[in-house]
């Protein structure tokens, strides 16, 4: 003989959806803790201050620093205009997305800074920034 019950039942299941959201913020704080141990090594230079700027770096950007009397360096070592062409044409072919960070001395006369850009902008780069101190 079978009874039935005066309750309905319910059959148990599993909600996904929170477990979901939960890998989601893991990979999210994954991410922006690995974005931020990136360490950028160039040579020490004066920035100039602005409003709108922003920490941006990864492993993947090229930051150029122009001194003052114009020498660019990249990695901490000093080059010439054709090595540097050389240094951009050879990273862009790995990375046709490749971000170059343009820093310059406050006290660096305007033109230095435009023949650096025009040195990035032949070797074919499209994004291209200038890196400013945050105010």
């Amino acid at each position: 003989m079978r009874f039935t019950s005066p309750v309905p039942g319910k059959r148990a299941r599993i909600e996904i959806i929170p477990l979901i959201d939960i890998m989601f913020f893991l990979l999210a704080s994954f991410m922006l803790v690995s974005v931020n141990m990136t360490k950028v090594e160039n040579i020490p230079v004066n920035l100039p201050v602005a409003l709108t700027g922003q920490a941006d770096f990864g492993a993947d950007m090229i930051h150029i620093a122009v001194d003052k009397n114009g020498g660019a360096w990249v990695e901490k070592q000093p080059l010439t205009p054709r090595e540097l062409n050389t240094v951009l044409t050879n990273r862009f072919q790995h990375n046709a997305k490749l971000p170059v960070f343009i820093g310059g001395d406050a006290d660096t006369p305007h033109g230095e800074m435009v023949k650096v850009l025009e040195f990035v902008r032949q070797a074919g780069v499209q994004k291209i920034s200038f890196t400013v101190a945050p105010r």
